[in-house]
């Protein structure tokens, strides 16, 4: 089952995701007017979008990751709809749309990844941008997707704790990209254990470029980590700002 359809899973999400330095990347960029969060998850950056007093969308797959939007404070600030870039048409247009904490990685196949990227295109005014990030395969992250390496404990929103670790069961080639199968365990102190597994793609630079100028768009500025470092082969991220 998807982790976010489990809401004892969701409810851990902000404590295994809290605002971090990605966060003020994103809050960083300059915009006007409307900003989309597609993928908006718990609703973190969409409700802060709004306290700053822009226009916010959030749009996310999972209700149970909306529910713990709409009840964030702000939250009554942003629009949220349930469902994915089929949703992109019926809202007005943006001049900020981010994709953020890896969601770019879940689509599988590039077809579908491109479809998602002319939406956004569509969805986005003239002179507006989309800015999204992707994990550099170069820099061999699933390494540490490992039970020796993940393991931690976080404390639940009941204040229960909970072990999280992880079980890398697909390597990708370092060079190559391709998919990584990762299954995320939940052990609770009750002593039930829930998992989640999930499949990611790990696209180079080139491949992001050519997918983004498909889509139609024409400048690309990128970044190797959140503190806007130009991209090497040691960078964490393949970070895109592009109009």
């Amino acid at each position: 089952m998807s982790s976010y359809a489990d809401p004892r899973i969701v409810a851990l999400y902000d404590a295994l995701n809290p605002a971090a330095a990605d966060t003020a990347f994103y809050l960083a960029l300059e915009s006007a007017g409307h900003i989309v969060d597609l993928g908006c998850g718990t609703g973190l950056l969409a409700c802060e979008l709004a306290m700053r007093g822009y226009k916010v969308t959030g749009i996310d797959p999972s209700a149970p990751m909306l529910r713990v939007a709409r009840a964030r404070a702000h939250g009554e600030r942003v629009t949220w709809i349930e469902g994915d870039a089929s949703a992109l048409p019926f809202v007005a247009p943006a001049d900020l749309l981010l994709m953020t904490g890896h969601v770019a990685q879940v689509f599988l196949d590039d077809a579908t990844f491109l479809a998602t990227l002319v939406a956004a295109r569509r969805a986005v005014r003239r002179g507006g941008r989309i800015a999204f990030e992707s994990r550099n395969p170069i820099a061999r992250a699933w390494e540490r997707w490992t039970p020796e390496h993940s393991r931690r404990r976080v404390s639940g929103p009941d204040g229960r704790g909970v072990e999280v670790w992880q079980e890398l069961h697909e390597t990708p080639d370092p060079i190559i990209s391709a998919r990584a199968a990762v299954t995320t365990h939940y052990r609770f102190d009750d002593g039930e254990t829930l998992s989640a597994k999930s499949e990611l793609r790990f696209r180079s630079r080139d491949e992001l470029a050519r997918l983004l100028d498909e889509a139609g768009f024409a400048q690309i500025d990128w970044y190797g980590n959140w503190d806007r470092a130009p991209v090497t082969d040691e960078s964490p991220e393949l970070i895109a700002v592009a109009s």
